[in-house]
């Protein structure tokens, strides 16, 4: 007779779980992979992920909303860390806090945007993606609400999603110039460097936000 389940028990079983299937989901596509070789990878019986998760299904998502949480905290502790009233310039830290997190964890990064969550299949996962977008789109509300930033906040963090997710996956891809050398000025210097396509994004993605000054 199988021995009853702590919740102590579960929570293990799933975090080795997330820590095993991240990777091969990332790696080899949820299509590619198979519940069969997530527990032999995870070292246990065909059947055993079968006691903790309905099906591979709930296991993705398990993973993606891991990923879209530890990305909110992420964001969160850099807006957390400036003042709403500050020069825009300061508030690049959440920018930088954005892509760290996509490099720091590309597989994680596909996965969360690898498709949309449907609504009521997958309740974490749907609260953990909004988590990410409620953070940016306060952010930028208040932004506008300090006079930092002009215009429509919410058409300000799409636009803004928009254009930091499309560096971060070229980024990914290695279709951008190399990282600058560490003895480089990333921002001044002439040669072309992934820091300085990002720094001159930046600008542009704030000059067309800030104030007009008649």
């Amino acid at each position: 007779m199988p021995k009853t389940l702590s919740p102590e028990d579960i929570q293990q079983f799933r975090e080795a779980m997330r820590r095993v299937a991240e990777n091969a989901f990332a790696t080899r596509g949820a299509q590619g992979v198979t519940m069969r070789e997530l527990a032999k990878e995870l070292g246990c019986s065909a059947m055993t992920p079968y006691r903790y998760f309905r099906d591979k299904d709930e296991i993705l998502a398990m993973v993606r909303a891991a990923a879209f949480n530890r990305f909110a905290a992420r964001l969160e502790a850099a807006a957390q860390s400036i003042p709403a009233d500050a020069p825009a310039a300061d508030h690049a830290v959440v920018s930088q806090a954005y892509v760290a997190f996509a490099l720091d964890e590309p597989h994680a990064y596909r996965l969360m945007f690898d498709q949309i969550p449907q609504r009521g299949a997958h309740p974490e996962l749907a609260a953990a993606s909004q988590r990410a977008w409620r953070l940016l789109g306060a952010h930028f509300e208040r932004l506008v609400a300090a006079g930092v930033l002009e215009g429509d906040a919410q058409l300000i963090g799409y636009a803004y999603w928009t254009s930091l997710h499309g560096f971060t996956m070229l980024a990914l891809a290695n279709q951008l110039p190399p990282p600058a050398r560490p003895d480089d000025a990333p921002e001044d210097s002439r040669e072309l460097s992934r820091e300085a396509v990002f720094a001159q994004l930046l600008r542009m993605l704030w000059r067309g936000a800030l104030p007009q000054r008649g």
